[in-house]
């Protein structure tokens, strides 16, 4: 249920400015808005941080793996660890800015966009890409354990070319 129609920078400095509670100032400028984006978050605005969240936030809504990131970040003259994109990819989950897909328990891709949506996984180009049906709903939800509450449901739909 992707309400991403038109990926765009603005639309995820808003969504994590919606999740926390606040609304940060925009001003077109990725470097600004990534420091505000932060600080909404409760994140120190590190000098790693904001180079990683402009590579990551920059660039409208998308799908990446730490090694792809980090692959941007190499390129970018940007002098950061694998770890330390770990580390920062994991931080900006826990702050709502990324949400977490994994795909077959070995693959684990960051979204930058934090709305409630599913996806499909298209295994020949091993690329994660939103389903844009509103409408898509599951028809039965299993029993939660006592104590438990659901807290997000992940739907990947596997896809592959026809032989």
């Amino acid at each position: 249920m992707s309400e991403n129609t038109a990926p765009h920078h603005d639309d995820d400095v808003h969504a994590a400015a919606l999740l926390s509670g606040r609304q940060p100032a925009l001003t077109g400028c990725p470097w600004h808005d990534v420091n505000e984006m932060l600080q909404s978050a409760g994140l120190r605005p590190t000098r790693q941080r904001m180079a990683l969240g402009w590579l990551l936030f920059g660039k409208g809504a998308r799908h990446l793996t730490a090694e792809m990131l980090y692959e941007e970040a190499t390129l970018a003259k940007v002098p950061v660890s694998l770890a330390t994109v770990y580390n920062t990819l994991n931080q900006l989950t826990d702050a709502g800015l990324l949400r977490q897909v994994s795909v077959d328990g070995t693959k684990t891709y960051f979204d930058t966009n934090v709305t409630t949506h599913h996806h499909y996984y298209l295994e020949n180009s091993h690329e994660l890409v939103d389903i844009e049906d509103p409408h898509l709903a599951l028809s039965k939800m299993p029993e939660v354990p006592e104590g438990y509450e659901i807290a997000r449901i992940d739907m990947v739909v596997r896809l592959r070319k026809k032989r």
